[in-house]
């Protein structure tokens, strides 16, 4: 888990939590990143995947820190489904 602070390093209360879509390659000229969670701000988000760019601007304006999830890499499935 990544975590990027803003407004000189100090702790705020709210915070974005976000990852990077599977299924958006590097080179594509799509949005690769979707908020998974907020944190102690009322902020409601409309659309489904994001640049980083656009959620680094929200995180800055309503003064969050913004936090990157490791996605899960492989498979979907859940292991307890392998049996």
């Amino acid at each position: 888990m990544k975590r990027i602070t803003h407004q000189g390093g100090s702790m705020m209360a709210a915070k974005i939590y976000c990852r990077e879509r599977r299924k958006a390659g590097c080179e594509e000229k799509r949005p690769r990143y979707r908020v998974v969670a907020v944190s102690g701000a009322d902020l409601k988000v409309y659309a489904k995947h994001l640049r980083f760019d656009e959620i680094k601007k929200i995180a800055d304006e309503i003064g969050a820190e913004l936090v990157l999830l490791e996605g899960g890499k492989g498979d979907r499935r859940h292991r307890d489904d392998e049996a």
